[in-house]
């Protein structure tokens, strides 16, 4: 799973809709369709870096993601 932040609104495979600039957690298929349709910028997760954190910000206790821009 990728924690990606929504360019613009998107309505996920659940009917739940999503508004621009929420983050959210997609897998890999849903990542790149979403990056196809231009909903998330190509630097906003899988295999690419980005000079851009889509990561939270500030002190966060049960962050389970990356350390580093290193993928």
């Amino acid at each position: 799973m990728v924690y990606v932040k929504l360019e613009s609104d998107w309505t996920d495979a659940d009917g739940v809709a999503h508004s621009a600039g929420e983050s959210v957690d997609v897998d890999a298929a849903t990542l790149a369709a979403l990056q196809a349709e231009g909903i998330v910028s190509e630097g906003s997760g899988g295999g690419k870096e980005s000079a851009k954190w889509v990561g939270p910000t500030g002190a966060t206790t049960n962050w389970v993601g990356p350390t580093s821009t290193t993928p």
